[in-house]
């Protein structure tokens, strides 16, 4: 049954690619692949509508929970630069 439905949609992807339509080809090459894997492969996802961040192509952040944020170092230590006017 699998085989068959890969061997459909590999016929059909051949078809497009025939018809020099790449964007379908490539929509059922992907198809092929998440029917390979069982639809589990890769954990890259396509960003939802909505999600993205104001004004960019970035999704927005939202760190993992449970974090917390770092104290900030103190201005004593070696590696502080003092900001302000020349020395």
């Amino acid at each position: 049954m699998s085989d068959e439905i890969i061997a459909d949609l590999e016929r059909r992807m051949a078809e497009a690619v025939a018809a020099d339509d790449f964007e379908a080809a490539a929509d059922l090459r992907d198809a092929i692949e998440a029917f390979k894997s069982g639809g589990a492969g890769s954990k890259l996802r396509r960003t939802a509508p909505g999600a993205m961040g104001l004004g960019t192509s970035d999704p927005a952040h939202v760190p993992p929970k449970g974090w917390v944020r770092p104290k900030r170092p103190s201005p004593m230590v070696g590696s502080h630069k003092p900001r302000g006017g020349k020395r």
